[in-house]
């Protein structure tokens, strides 16, 4: 006699699949107590290790542009670049404009590159799209 299925659980289909194959009811391995991870830590870990080099880098594009405008790029600068990058990081920016005497820095925060500069004469008439954030420097 068929008996009538009223709990679809995973659970409850694992156990009826294991007792259908064997005839004999099989006990399902819970997983979430098997391996179990900490979301919390897993999370702590992937900051640390994401914010452990906070050091900055200039796409091929960037450095480019940087020659062409005669922008310098000095320690202070670059400190300067890197915090705001930490700073947007912090709010959960994705790309920013850093806007400072030397010029303007676009940045993919996620990746620490500067993806772009220009100069405040190059910026005039011009639409920056697909920033999320802007810091002065």
């Amino acid at each position: 006699m068929e008996q009538k299925v009223t709990d679809f659980t995973a659970a409850s289909v694992i156990a009826r699949i294991g007792q259908s194959a064997s005839g004999k009811q099989k006990i399902p391995k819970d997983a979430s107590s098997e391996n179990k991870l900490d979301f919390g830590k897993v999370l702590e870990n992937t900051v640390r290790s994401t914010s452990a080099d906070d050091t900055i880098s200039f796409s091929k594009h960037a450095t480019q542009r940087l020659d062409q405008r005669g922008i310098e790029i000095n320690d202070t600068l670059k400190d300067n670049l890197e915090q705001a990058v930490k700073k947007a990081r912090e709010k959960g920016s994705r790309e920013i404009a850093v806007i400072g005497k030397s010029g303007i820095f676009i940045v993919n925060v996620e990746n620490n590159v500067v993806v772009t500069t220009m100069t405040e004469e190059d910026m005039k008439e011009r639409i920056l799209t697909n920033i999320d954030g802007a810091i002065l420097i």
